[in-house]
């Protein structure tokens, strides 16, 4: 036989593109339309129903970019279409893909949210179009309204734009009306171009020596031949009944098994603001409520409490459908996190806290203790998760996004994944690689071919439907799942639920599933850990400004000293800053708008907070002249015991500054005429520091120009391109309130940076203040701190703990991980010494090890300071910016967690009456407590978290200061895990390295 296959792919080609799709509709009439363009930001239905509408038609320029438009759409359905399918046809004047360009939101007339409307959802059935949301029917009048967002075309494709998409564009309308219809729906018309595009994307994926491909072309043909392109509604059933044979073959007995979950990936914020993200999700909710009434077997796995929580807040008519459809199991909470939160940023806490609220929101709203954490899309994925799942009461964990690796190909899709305390939590990389499947023959094909565990296990799982900017499954994507559920050639697929899918994957596999040990590291986006340097400052210091509002009031309220703990404004401004770290918005990857928000919701969330502080250490301390320090670290720092106040010890001996070096009886430094660290001694090692031949406080400034998205990526090729910013303004000597002080002015191309080096009383560190004034394009500045250590692997702090990464390169693995991120400190030591860098609000580090000519190795710990991409916020970073730095000399990893905290919690002195005993006392300083509080069911139980720091196993014995009744054990949500002891009003346990613990104590 002749090989006609590409004849008959271009004529299916065609046809489909210029006979069948025009033919999906038939007859139609066109809707009468009125509009009223909203003056600002969005207004609620109620209000834009109430306002005068003007007449307008179709190529009515509409929507400046980010505004909105009402329209008023009316009409009579034809008589003579009764029996017929009948829909509204609405185009806004769609361009770019669902999500990334014009959406609509169709309303009754009394304002009750229906539909959404997207590129690929441009109907409106007619069994939703009649008085508040029943079915109309022929001969009757309809009356809807539109919803219109005209938000901007997005140029994914152009990731160098230098378009201020953020910014809003003036008064240009920048979309046209393009169509409003009643148009006859031609089912068999729809469901033939399904048939044919199932048929033709599996044949494609097929060896062209298959007979099974050739059986298919064979059909294709004789359907296209059945075909009169003059009457396509007429005959499209004769052209599907060619089609019957090789659409009803079964699926292999060896067939990869699918779970098809319906998703819709809706960043909370990215190229559009938080605003617009809670209209996305309405959208999205009431599509797939429609969607689920005509597709019964449709289950959509919707994450993202604070998404739930938007839908219960602004429409309340959408949420009843929400709690109704999660009831009847269409859809399914997924997550148990507050949103799908970046992993690599958050602080030990604030991830805890993100179980903690996602968790209860679903608990408390219907009834459902989600089971598996469902991050599809977030840059990486800390060793503490396992941990943390499994003490959110979890026990699964999926996402697709390590599949984005650029050196590495990860070697698993279903595996036991070990978080760095030995915790194990089943865990799936769907092969499919993606979380916006369409379930075409190519993606499943690849999804079959590709999983790793072939051979081992049999099954996978796949979302599909439109996401990103949401809108969710549509009914093509449904129908295709019902041609592909048992087809021959193809696996099998069900839509079924996450629960169903890891319940029936765990038992077939448990047993021999392999394990993977410590971080996800994420071989892309590592310039996350740097970009907007100004909303990752906000969230350190929300962060630890909610550890102090806690700690201080709690024990405020336990003394006695105060009435009321502030139950309702502690979570409220938690939520506010869990919110924030959404995997676009902490990483530094949204628009202009979106980081301009956070800046400013930052600030009011620190002078809340701030507030209820100074309260709590007002009333703890009393009335007095006496200056009291309050210590919320969790060590003692200056004779003040760790989460306790006193009076300060005095400061022991004085500092020196002469010649150029600064000594304080501890460390000497020599600071040089360029403002460059040139010695660093360690006088009670008798080490010098700093690498033979280098400098300390170096700061390096690299081209920075990614080959893809610029505000997330760093490629390793800007180490290629380095400048040595060693000019200098001026350097100034002095001694400063008993502080060895040095003052570096720089400047270079069109920025500026001061630096104040300090060297305090009794001190192993140097302080390092660093102002930037930022005016950079594509540029990557760094600060270099090259020690004289020989060390092969550096120590980052993460959630709970330390991971340790290579300082070499010896495979392409250590390669990739050319940038890493660490919180508080990075460490690097030799056996008997070690040197740390602390930070305050940075992330983002590189280190490395080189050799020299006397035989000895410099490590080099370099801290990212500040990026200037270009896409999707032009202006990141430009301005002042305020960072501080520690070099802490002769540190074990102790000294680092201790400088650490140091840095982010500095003492607050209040003048009152007298101290305070901490609330709670530890015996052993390897185990940190890293929250103390109220029990959120405001029983007045007091809460205590802690962990093992040091990576070895520890007793302790907690002492609280005021009398228990008893203690327990509890999880994150403080449910009850194990009762616990007590002896001496204290209990005693012990942690293996790097556990977590909390305990409920209730007071006597």
């Amino acid at each position: 036989m002749h090989d006609d296959r590409q004849l008959i792919e271009e004529r299916l080609k065609r046809a489909l593109r210029e006979r069948l799709r025009p033919a999906i509709y038939g007859a139609a009439v066109p809707l009468d339309i009125e509009v009223w363009h909203a003056p600002g930001e969005p207004v609620s239905p109620a209000e834009a129903l109430a306002q005068t509408y003007e007449p307008a038609q179709i190529g009515l320029p509409w929507g400046p970019a980010w505004g909105t438009a009402w329209f008023k759409f009316s009409g009579q359905v034809p008589a003579e279409w009764a029996g017929s399918e009948i829909e509204a046809v609405i185009d806004l004047g769609f361009s770019g893909g669902p999500g990334f360009s014009a959406e609509g939101l169709v309303h009754t007339t009394s304002g009750r949210p229906l539909k959404g409307l997207h590129p690929r959802q441009t109907y409106a059935p007619l069994s939703i179009l009649g008085p508040d949301g029943t079915a109309a029917s022929a001969g009757d009048h309809i009356e809807f309204y539109v919803e219109a967002a005209a938000n901007p075309e997005i140029p994914l494709d152009n990731a160098y734009a230098k378009v201020d998409i953020g910014a809003k564009l003036g008064d240009t309308p920048i979309y046209q009306l393009t169509r409003a219809d009643l148009a006859v729906f031609n089912a068999e018309v729809w469901d033939l171009i399904l048939d044919l595009e199932a048929l033709d994307g599996l044949q494609r994926e097929l060896s062209t020596q298959d007979p099974r491909r050739r059986e298919i072309l064979r059909a294709l043909s004789r359907s296209l031949d059945a075909l009169d392109y003059e009457n396509v509604a007429g005959t499209a059933a004769d052209a599907r009944a060619q089609l019957t044979d090789v659409l009803s073959r079964p699926a292999h007995a060896s067939a990869h098994q699918l779970s098809a979950v319906g998703h819709a990936h809706i960043d909370s914020a990215w190229l559009w603001p938080l605003r617009e993200t809670r209209r996305k999700v309405a959208r999205t909710v009431s599509n797939v409520a429609t969607l689920a009434e005509e597709y019964p077997e449709l289950v959509f796995a919707f994450s993202q409490a604070q998404q739930h929580a938007w839908v219960k807040e602004n429409y309340p008519e959408v949420w009843e459908r929400l709690k109704k459809a999660v009831a009847e199991g269409h859809i399914v909470p997924v997550g148990g996190m507050w949103v799908e939160s970046d992993t690599n940023l958050p602080g030990s806490e604030a991830l805890a806290r993100q179980f903690v609220h996602g968790k209860r929101f679903f608990l408390d709203e219907y009834g459902i203790d989600t089971q598996e954490v469902w991050l599809p899309d977030s840059f990486g994925y800390t060793a503490a998760l396992p941990q943390l799942v499994k003490l959110s009461g979890s026990k699964w964990f999926l996402t697709q996004k390590i599949s984005w690796n650029k050196e590495n190909k990860f070697p698993h899709h279903t595996f036991w994944w070990e978080g760095l305390d030995g915790t194990r939590v089943f865990t799936h990389f769907p092969p499919i690689d993606t979380y916006n499947s369409d379930l075409s023959g190519r993606e499943l094909a690849h999804a079959q071919r590709n999983f790793a565990e072939n051979g081992a296990a049999t099954r996978s799982l796949v979302p599909f439907g439109y996401g990103d900017g949401g809108g969710g499954p549509t009914r093509e994507f449904v129908a295709t799942a019902r041609r592909v559920a048992n087809l021959e050639s193809s696996p099998r697929v069900t839509i079924e639920s996450p629960t169903e899918f890891f319940t029936a994957a765990e038992d077939e596999y448990r047993d021999h599933a392999p394990v993977w040990s410590g971080e996800l590291y994420l071989e892309i986006h590592r310039a996350t850990y740097t970009s907007q340097a100004k909303t990752k400052q906000g969230n350190r210091r929300s962060e630890h400004l909610l550890r102090e509002a806690e700690l201080w009031s709690a024990a405020a309220v336990v003394a006695g000293k105060l009435d009321t703990y502030p139950y309702e404004d502690l979570d409220r401004l938690w939520k506010v800053a869990l919110l924030h770290q959404f995997h676009d918005i902490l990483p530094g990857s949204s628009i202009s708008w979106v980081h301009r928000e956070a800046e400013e919701t930052y600030a009011r969330v620190a002078e809340e907070l701030n507030a209820i502080i100074a309260k709590a250490q007002q009333a703890l301390a009393g009335e007095g002249s006496e200056q009291i320090v309050f210590n919320a670290a969790p060590h003692t720092r200056n004779g003040v015991a760790g989460l306790g106040a006193g009076v300060a010890a005095v400061e022991g001996q004085s500092v020196t500054v002469e010649n150029g070096v600064l000594d304080n009886g501890v460390i000497r430094v020599t600071v040089d005429e360029r403002g460059l660290i040139t010695s660093l001694y360690d006088v009670e090692a008798r080490r010098e520091v700093i690498a033979p031949g280098a400098v300390g406080n170096l700061l390096q400034l690299h081209v920075d120009t990614p080959n893809h998205w610029d505000a997330w990526d760093v490629d390793s090729f800007y180490k290629n391109n380095v400048r040595d910013v060693t000019e200098v303004d001026s350097v100034d000597f002095s001694t400063v309130d008993g502080v060895a002080t040095v003052v570096v002015k720089r400047s270079f191309n069109r920025s500026t940076v001061t630096q104040t080096l300090r060297v305090r009383p009794g001190a192993k560190r140097v302080d390092i203040e660093t102002e930037m004034d930022w005016h950079e394009s594509e540029k990557f500045l760094k600060a270099a701190y090259p020690v004289d250590v020989h060390a092969d692997r550096s120590a980052s702090e993460t959630q709970f703990g330390h991971i340790f990464r290579p300082t070499h390169q010896n495979t392409s693995w250590d390669a990739a991980k050319f940038e890493i991120a660490a919180h508080r400190w990075v460490h690097v030591g030799e056996p008997g010494y070690g040197v740390a860098v602390v930070n305050d609000s940075t992330y983002g580090h590189d280190i490395n090890r080189t050799a020299r000519e006397d035989g000895g190795t410099t490590t080099t710990i370099r801290t990212s300071l500040i990026r200037a991409p270009r896409f999707p916020d032009p202006k990141t970073d430009q301005g002042v910016h305020t960072v501080n730095h520690a070099l802490v000399v002769g540190a074990g990893i102790p000294e680092a967690i201790e400088e650490g905290y140091r840095i982010n919690l500095p003492e607050r002195v209040v003048s009152g009456a007298a101290g305070v005993e901490p609330i709670v006392a530890v015996d052993n300083d390897n185990v940190i407590v890293e929250a103390l509080k109220l029990a959120d069911d405001q029983s007045g139980d007091v809460i205590v978290r802690l962990y093992e720091s040091s990576g070895g196993r520890a007793r302790a014995t907690v002492t609280p200061s005021f009398p228990a009744a008893s203690v327990t054990e509890v999880d994150l949500l403080e449910r009850p895990l194990a009762d616990r002891e007590l002896n001496d009003n204290g209990v005693s346990f012990e942690l293996r390295p790097f556990q977590i613990l909390t305990l409920r104590f209730q007071r006597a």
